[in-house]
């Protein structure tokens, strides 16, 4: 074998088994390789920024009884007029006279009462102006149909994360606008190997491939899961 290439060839060795030892920690700091980093996430309300919101509305047909006061004038009965009243006296007058005496003197009779009937007659028709006129107040009622307009929702447009949607409300929103929830991270629970050992940590932020480790243990500032907060 060539002298050159026997020296290449050691070199690439030596290379490569001084990275091994220094990803085993054999020399420098030892690693640990991350295996898996599974999120851990809890709910959190998503709002949206009202942008636009419409009244949702509905007309129907409603019947209302509509009741009001009103004046109604009512007239007394009339009397008979000047002549009937005095034909009328005359009538009765004739028919009692015709009641007394007998032959001549009933005639005579007659005729004094129609006479008497006939001018008292006209005269109490004379002071008769006419019927008396009364008024009154009534309570008038009747139903109305008309158009009854409501609202029953509210038609809003958000924005999320700089992206518009619509939903449907029943009341009018006075501020940001509760739309749903979603998955919040909160930190990774992390499983690593290191040779024969292996373990899992929880972190805050998601982990690299690697993660150093000293006298065995992994040495960022994490939370080992199951572990009691301080």
């Amino acid at each position: 074998m060539n002298k050159s290439i026997a020296v290449a060839i050691g070199s690439i060795l030596a290379a490569g088994a001084a990275v091994g030892a220094y990803r085993t920690g054999i020399i420098g700091k030892p690693y640990a390789d991350v295996v898996s980093a599974t999120p851990i996430t809890v709910k959190e309300p998503v709002y949206g920024e009202v942008v636009d919101v419409s009244p949702i509305t509905r007309t129907a047909e409603t019947s209302q009884e509509v009741c009001s006061d009103k004046q109604v004038q009512s007239r007394a009965p009339e009397r008979f007029g000047d002549k009937d009243g005095m034909v009328a006296g005359a009538v009765i007058g004739g028919l009692v006279g015709n009641q007394v005496g007998k032959g001549n003197g009933r005639t005579l009779a007659t005729i004094a009462g129609a006479v008497g009937g006939g001018y008292a007659g006209r005269e109490i028709d004379r002071r008769h102006v006419g019927g008396r006129v009364t008024s009154s107040t009534q309570t008038v009622c009747h139903t109305e149909t008309r158009p009854s307009t409501r609202t029953i929702g509210y038609d809003v447009t958000y924005s999320v994360d700089g992206q518009l949607a619509n939903k449907q409300v029943a009341s009018k929103p006075k501020g940001p606008l509760l739309v749903g929830e979603r998955d919040k991270v909160i930190g990774y629970d992390v499983t690593w190997r290191y040779g024969e050992q292996t373990g899992v940590i929880r972190m805050d932020h998601a982990p690299g491939d690697r993660l150093p480790m000293q006298d065995g243990a992994i040495i960022v500032a994490t939370q080992p899961v199951g572990a009691p907060k301080s």
